[in-house]
C-alpha cells in the first residue's frame, strides 16, 4: 500500500489509543493467573492480536468485548500446533519465557522480519537454567521441562524485552529466579512497567536500585482488574503533528506515567514547539523550531518522530543512545537516514549517534521498510512539506489500525494506493 500525503495544517483533538507495551504485559500477567481476569482499554492491534492469539493456542481463554478482554488462565495445555508470533517481538520473547511452564514442546514462529531480531542473549539465559531452548528449521522450539529456576546473567543493553520475560518466571520457579544484568539496563522505564503490572496480579519483584538485579519470592498470581492507560508511544507522533505543521489536542494520557516515551513533551518543548497540560489534555502548537541534542537510551522508539521533527529545525541535532536502533523492525537508523536523505535532509551516522543538519526538506517517495514507526514518522513529514509518497504504509496496523485516518481527521491531505 502506497499512501500519498500532501502540504496539509493538522489540527483537531484525538484521543490516544491504548497502550501497546501494557496490553501485551497484563495479558501475559493474566494467563498466569489461576481464574478470571479483565483487561480494560486492551488496544486492538495487529501485535496485541499476535499475543492474544499465542496464548489461546495453549489454554488460555480470552473473551473480547468492547473496550474489556476476560481472560481465564492458569491452565496451560501443549500447543495446538506451531505458535505464530506474527512480527511481535513482545510476543515470540515472553512466550520463549512462558513456554517453560507449558506442557508439551512449544514451537514458537515469527515473521521473517521478526526473525531478523535478536534473541540469543534470552535462549542462553533460559538454557542456563536448563530449559532446553533452540532454533529448529524456521521455528524457536522450547521443550517441556522442570522449572526450578537458578541463577541468570544477561546482558541488559540489548533489548528490555528479555528482562522482562524472566521478571514473568521470577516467581514461579521452585527454588527462585535471581537475574543479574552484566551492562546497565537501556530502555529501563519497559522493566518498570513490566514490575509495575506484576504488582497489580499480586507480584512484588525485588529489584535493585539500578535494576541491575531482581529475585522473588515463589508467589502465586492474583486475579485483577487492570486498565491500560493510553499510549505514549503513540502519542509522539500525534504531539509532533501539531508541532511540525498546526495545533493537536491529545486526550487518554497519563501525566504521570512510568512510560519513557512521555519525554516526548520536554523534547519538543526544547525544541521550541508550543506545549501545555491541563488534567489529560496535552495541546501541541506550531512554533519555530530548534535544533537539539538528545540521549534517547531510554527511551529508542522515540527516535523517528524525533527525526522528522529535526528536519525541520534550521542547525545540527545530535541524538545519542540510538545503537539498539538498528534492531527493531527495520534498521531505524538506515531508515531514518535513507528517508531524510531522499527528503535533501543531511544525515550522518556513528556507532551510538546520529546527527542531523535540518533545514528545507522537500518530498519525496520514502520506503517504510515494513516499520510502522518509520511510516508514521514520514508521514508526518510529509504532511509539513508536501508531494511525499510513503511505501508499505499499511505496516502502520502493527501498533495503530486506524493511524490513517486519524491523520485525515486532523486535516491531512491523504490518498491510498496512489
Amino acid at each position: 500500500m502506497r499512501v500519498r500525503i500532501d502540504k496539509s495544517e493538522l489540527h483537531g483533538k484525538v484521543v490516544v489509543p491504548p497502550s501497546k507495551s501494557y496490553t501485551i504485559r497484563s495479558l501475559m500477567c493474566a494467563a498466569l493467573t489461576k481464574g478470571k481476569s479483565s483487561i480494560i482499554n486492551p488496544l486492538l492491534s495487529d501485535d496485541t492480536e499476535a499475543a492474544g492469539e499465542a496464548l489461546e493456542k495453549v489454554g488460555v481463554k480470552i473473551d473480547k468485548n468492547d473496550g474489556r478482554w476476560e481472560v481465564t488462565g492458569g491452565r496451560f495445555h501443549a500447543p495446538e500446533g506451531d505458535i505464530y508470533c506474527r512480527d511481535s517481538a513482545a510476543t515470540l520473547r515472553f512466550m520463549a519465557a512462558l513456554s517453560c511452564i507449558i506442557p508439551g514442546k512449544c514451537r514458537l514462529v515469527p515473521s521473517p522480519q521478526l526473525a531478523k531480531r535478536p534473541i540469543e542473549p534470552l535462549m542462553t539465559a533460559l538454557n542456563t537454567i536448563k530449559i532446553n531452548c533452540y532454533w529448529e528449521d524456521s521455528a524457536l522450539v522450547v521443550d517441556e521441562g522442570r522449572f526450578l529456576g537458578g541463577n541468570v546473567s544477561m546482558t541488559g543493553d540489548v533489548s528490555s524485552q528479555f528482562v522482562s520475560a524472566l521478571l514473568f518466571l521470577c516467581p514461579l520457579a521452585e527454588i527462585g529466579l535471581n537475574i543479574r544484568l552484566t551492562t546497565p539496563p537501556e530502555s529501563a522505564p519497559y522493566i518498570e512497567m513490566t514490575l509495575g503490572c506484576l504488582k497489580e496480579f499480586g507480584i512484588d519483584i525485588i529489584a535493585s536500585p539500578y535494576l541491575q538485579f531482581f529475585t522473588s519470592d515463589f508467589r502465586k498470581y492474583k486475579p485483577a482488574d487492570y486498565k491500560v492507560e493510553g499510549d505514549w508511544s503513540t502519542a509522539s507522533y500525534l504531539l509532533a503533528a501539531g508541532a511540525m505543521t498546526g495545533r493537536t489536542e491529545v486526550t487518554g494520557l497519563n501525566l504521570n506515567s512510568i512510560q519513557g516515551d512521555r519525554t516526548i513533551i520536554n523534547l519538543l518543548s526544547k525544541m521550541g514547539a508550543s506545549i501545555s497540560a491541563k488534567k489529560d489534555v496535552i495541546t501541541s502548537g506550531y512554533s519555530k523550531l530548534k535544533p537539539i541534542r538528545a540521549d534517547l537510551t531510554d527511551c529508542i522508539d522515540l527516535l523517528p518522530t524525533i527525526a522528522v521533527v529535526a528536519a525541520l529545525a534550521n542547525g545540527q541535532s545530535r541524538f545519542y543512545g540510538i545503537r539498539r536502533a538498528r534492531f527493531k523492525e527495520s534498521n531505524r537508523v538506515t531508515a531514518i537516514k535513507e528517508g531524510l536523505g531522499k527528503m535533501q535532509i543531511e544525515v550522518t551516522e556513528d556507532d551510538d549517534m546520529l546527527t542531523i543538519n535540518g533545514g528545507k526538506p522537500v518530498g519525496a517517495i520514502v520506503d517504510s521498510f515494513g516499520d510502522h514507526r518509520i511510516a508514521m514518522a514520514f508521514s508526518l513529514l510529509g504532511a509539513a512539506v508536501g508531494d511525499t509518497v510513503i511505501e508499505g504504509a499499511e505496516c502502520v496496523s502493527k501498533t495503530y489500525t486506524h493511524f490513517w485516518q486519524t491523520l485525515e481527521s486532523l486535516g491531512a491531505k491523504v490518498e491510498s494506493d496512489v
